[in-house]
């Protein structure tokens, strides 16, 4: 695997859309968890407990759906700018797993392909646990294709006016004054100290959440606003990343009398089992009582300027051309500081 850098690139003649992957059905649900946490030594009641989530949707993750539609949207991209380029699909943990995806490129001839993951942070599970797929894969197949890796793009234009368009319309759904709370998913608090390379300075994955929360908030013209966590898991004993979202929208109701709150989820790119369950029905349910209506902004994977965001990521690894970067934090990978990411970088 190459790393993509300021010197550019030759033409790549395919793209991979590589992502975390979702059970399809309900015989699908417990498997597909059982891969997401191998090695872990995670204990079988609590994967049921977690399954819970996924059979509340009929045991089928919307995730594979919603990367199939950011695919069509970057071909239907690709082809307005006359560009015929094979998009593939490959997941971490469920089918269509990325190696099996890998040996099918290699089938058709691929030689030279570009990695799109779906994640636009830093850290261990949001980069070089993609990084480390990559690499296992091509370690894996003969005749494998080179790859160049896509850069992290939490402060990309393009990521940052969707978002910012989606809060403007949140706010103007709910009730005037409402609050503003970014949410992204929780990490333990030792993961995010060594999040990125050392020189960097540690704790990447949640200063690119501070900062995308503050260039939407600025973007939508959002003076006020709350940054918060999500979705964890693991021993209580074992520090994460705080406030929970629930904890911090139950204290806004009780401690200063919110009753609105708009909830931007930052930290993800599709309507997801983390969003639609941790936030469209745990938080709504948590905080129906105390009196608080939660709006929740979209999402931007379905739109069509996130489809022309992964085109031009594809157009700067090939070109060498970096566009602007609002964001005052290193994004890895392709960038203006020469910055390369490599597997290692971010450990567990």
């Amino acid at each position: 695997m190459t790393d993509a850098g300021t010197t550019g690139h030759a033409p790549v003649d395919a793209l991979l859309l590589l992502s975390f992957g979702g059970p399809e059905g309900q015989e699908d649900v417990i498997p597909f968890l059982e891969n997401v946490t191998a090695g872990r030594g995670i204990p079988t009641e609590r994967l049921e407990e977690v399954a819970t989530h996924y059979r509340h949707l009929g045991g089928r993750s919307p995730i594979n759906d919603l990367n199939r539609e950011i695919i069509s949207n970057v071909e239907a991209e690709l082809a307005s700018r006359g560009r015929d380029l094979p998009v593939y699909f490959g997941n971490r943990n469920w089918t269509p797993m990325a190696a099996d995806t890998v040996r099918q490129m290699a089938a058709d001839g691929i030689r030279n392909a570009a990695v799109f993951a779906t994640s636009a942070w830093g850290g261990y599970s949001g980069c070089a646990q993609y990084q480390e797929d990559i690499v296992r894969v091509l370690d894996s197949i003969d005749d494998a294709p080179s790859m160049i890796r896509l850069r992290q793009f939490y402060d990309h234009p393009l990521f940052v006016e969707r978002f910012a368009t989606d809060l403007r319309a949140a706010l103007d759904a709910a009730a005037p004054g409402a609050r503003v709370v970014f949410t992204a998913h929780s990490v333990p608090d030792a993961a995010d100290a060594v999040a990125g390379p050392p020189e960097l300075g540690g704790h990447l994955y949640s200063r690119q959440v501070q900062e995308a929360s503050r260039l939407v908030a600025d973007t939508a013209g959002v003076r006020e606003y709350d940054v918060v966590w999500q979705s964890r898991s693991g021993p209580p004993s074992v520090p994460w990343l705080e406030p929970d979202v629930v904890d911090h929208v139950t204290a806004l109701a009780t401690g200063q009398g919110v009753t609105d709150v708009v909830v931007v989820p930052i930290g993800f790119i599709s309507d997801h089992v983390e969003v639609i369950w941790d936030l469209d029905t745990e938080l709504v349910d948590e905080v129906r009582d105390l009196g608080v209506t939660v709006t929740r902004c979209a999402t931007p994977g379905p739109s069509r300027e996130f489809a022309r965001m992964i085109v031009e990521l594809l157009d700067e690894a090939e070109s060498g051309v970096i566009q602007s970067r609002p964001g005052c934090v290193p994004s890895l990978g392709m960038n203006r500081d020469g910055a390369r990411c490599a597997v290692g970088c971010c450990a567990r």
